[in-house]
């Protein structure tokens, strides 16, 4: 199997800071509560990928306006994080520039409208390197697609670093753990953070990998941590793709654990997979639908004790909150969000 990302695995096969854990705004092992809320999630302004149908037309039309109630609607659930997807992707870019042509889109500057919303909001906001190309194999060592890229996050920062929510960057090109990372990946990634924080030196760099189910704690995987220079890692737990159950995500996520204590610059973060399948699991044209709340609680209860931060795949298209002026997704999508609102309030 081609080690692709969840999120290229949405779209093709199976599989979607400077801060260590003694700082005080970030968790810490001892300050960590027994069940953790959301506390953010991935966004996207299109995704090539009838996985993501049920929300895919309707964030095309979305005006600014509704791109704004979209980050105030998920603000007011408490989400902290926002990871931006994509910048551009089937050959489209979602703003402005020279390089590709721009995705016809209601909002003529879905970013702006983002960033400017998270600004007004306290929302912190990753924002993705890519993509400028297809994702393939060359996407991490083609001279000129690094090129590319590092000119596309150029053209980013220039029109949109004022923004105080630009909080850090996401590099989408996401590893599979088998159990190890590739030397090509570890310096993918390095290229990237020293390219971003040139760009823009405070911002963080988080990247998502997959393979969870594969994770090692040993002294191999502790080195490459030390190689790798990405401020917050976090891991798909997979219990979507249905490679995990919520059990067998808190023995992956208790060996990562101990291995992020031993390299404690990179966070350790958890993203939670809230979709199941309307169609027959895994397959390129079954739609996602929003999971049963039931196993989304079990999920978070597994990565809590471990994780310092729980953030989720995604809201966008599976959680609404009813009534919504800016809903897009599945029906059932309500549903999920009432059901954790519920639990919310509990805990």
């Amino acid at each position: 199997m081609n080690p692709v990302s969840r999120r290229h695995f949405i779209q093709t096969t199976i599989g979607a800071a400077g801060a260590g854990l003694v700082q005080a705004n970030w968790a810490s092992p001892i300050a960590r509560p027994k069940v953790k809320p959301i506390q953010g999630s991935w966004i996207s302004i299109w995704w090539d990928d009838r996985r993501h149908g049920h929300w895919n037309d309707s964030c095309l039309k979305f005006t600014t306006k509704q791109w704004k109630l979209t980050i105030k609607e998920m603000a007011d659930l408490g989400f902290e994080y926002l990871v931006l997807l994509a910048i551009a992707k089937g050959g489209y870019a979602f703003y402005d520039t020279p390089r590709l042509p721009k995705l016809n889109l209601a909002c003529e500057d879905p970013i702006e409208a983002l960033l400017a919303a998270s600004d007004r909001y306290g929302v912190k906001f990753f924002i993705s390197s890519d993509w400028y190309g297809p994702w393939d194999e060359k996407c991490l060592t083609d001279p000129e697609r690094i090129r590319q890229r590092f000119a596309m996050m150029g053209e980013i920062a220039q029109k949109y670093g004022h923004h105080r929510s630009f909080y850090g960057w996401y590099w989408p090109n996401e590893a599979h753990l088998g159990p190890y990372y590739s030397d090509a990946f570890i310096r993918h990634v390095n290229e990237c953070s020293r390219e971003g924080r040139r760009l823009l030196p405070k911002t963080k760099t988080l990247t998502a990998p997959f393979g969870t189910y594969r994770a090692v704690y040993d002294d191999t995987y502790v080195r490459q941590l030390e190689q790798m220079d990405v401020d917050i890692i976090a891991y798909q737990d997979e219990v979507g793709c249905l490679r995990m159950t919520p059990e067998q995500s808190a023995v992956a996520y208790e060996k990562l654990r101990r291995a992020h204590d031993r390299v404690p610059q990179r966070a350790l973060w958890a993203d939670v997979e809230v979709f199941t399948w309307e169609g027959p699991p895994n397959q390129p044209g079954s739609p996602l639908i929003p999971a049963p709340f039931q196993r989304v609680r079990k999920q978070l209860e597994a990565v809590s004790p471990f994780v310092d931060r729980v953030l989720i795949y995604q809201y966008q298209g599976l959680m609404n909150k009813p009534g919504s002026k800016a809903f897009a997704g599945h029906p059932d999508s309500t549903r999920l969000y009432q059901e954790y609102t519920r639990w919310l309030r509990k805990v």
